[in-house]
């Protein structure tokens, strides 16, 4: 065969190529039950590789419990020594509610923990979270989760913790299968927490969860809200990366494209706006999954 493909013409020398050029690697330590390994190599350059791991299945659903759990600091010591043999250069924990469940400091412990077991610097989503809305200069932020409300709580917590105020906050009350919400469910909770309410309009919405897909739908909000919209994942890709001294990949995304910045623009009072439409969906639908954090009742989400 090799004779008549000689013979033919058809041998190619590709030597002239040099092979596949220097690899730069992140670790990243994922819940067993992350599902968007896809979505997070949609925000890395190509000289870039991501190494994932998976802390080890408990059959607990999403709830604050599993927080605590996938988070143990001897549970990620031992996933990231799953990831020295190919030596990144950053390990990167993608959970957000494993990440916040201890409150600031929690999160400070637990990069240290990685940090000991990899000899490496260390991230994770929830504090990369809290940088992105330094490097944004956020004041007040937006919330949208797939979490119950206890988690959800939880959350606002910890943004409080670092002094940001959370004007509103949408959620589902998912315990599984986040990773199956559409991006259509997504836009509609967006929407209607970033509305205008008694504590003011929001600097940025952030999108919690790295299991909640949200890559596509980014642009498509700051267009229509007219605010930076950030996301689990794509805050940890941003962070890490930038460990790394690159730059994540994803157009039109406020906080990987300086260009698309702007001042937070108030909401368009205009009957139609997109504003406008989710208020009203807001006063005919109080009690579906939107707090605010003067409103002390806690009613379970929709989906």
């Amino acid at each position: 065969m090799l004779s008549f493909q000689r013979e033919a013409g058809a041998v190619l020398d590709v030597s002239f190529l040099g092979g596949p050029g220097p690899q730069r690697g992140v670790g990243v330590v994922a819940p067993f039950d992350f599902a968007l390994d896809r979505e997070l190599w949609r925000w890395v350059p190509d000289e870039v590789s991501l190494h994932l791991t998976r802390t080890p299945y408990v059959p607990v659903e999403v709830s604050l419990d599993l927080a605590r759990m996938i988070s143990e600091h001897e549970t990620l010591g031992d996933a990231v020594r799953t990831l020295t043999a190919v030596a990144p250069e950053v390990v990167a924990y993608a959970c957000t509610s494993g990440s916040f469940v201890g409150g600031v400091a929690g999160e400070r412990a637990m990069c240290e923990a990685m940090s000991r077991a990899g000899s490496v610097p260390a991230i994770t989503t929830s504090g990369a979270l809290l940088e992105a809305l330094v490097e944004l200069d956020v004041r007040r932020v937006a919330l949208v989760t797939p979490y119950t409300v206890s988690v959800t709580r939880a959350l606002e917590s910890y943004v409080a913790q670092a002094g940001v105020t959370v004007t509103g906050c949408a959620y589902m009350s998912l315990t599984r299968h986040i990773w199956k919400v559409t991006y259509r469910e997504v836009v509609d909770m967006a929407r209607r927490a970033a509305v205008r309410g008694r504590l003011g309009s929001a600097d940025a919405l952030f999108l919690s969860c790295t299991n909640l897909p949200t890559y596509d739908v980014i642009p498509q909000l700051e267009a229509e809200l007219r605010i930076p919209v950030i996301s689990a994942n794509q805050v940890t890709m941003w962070a890490a990366l930038r460990r790394l001294g690159t730059r994540a990949v994803g157009p039109y995304q406020a906080l990987i494209d300086e260009s698309a910045r702007s001042k937070p623009a108030l909401p368009d009072p205009r009957p139609g706006s997109v504003v406008q439409n989710a208020q009203n969906v807001q006063d005919a639908r109080p009690a579906q999954g939107l707090t605010d954090r003067s409103d002390e009742k806690q009613q379970e989400g929709w989906t």
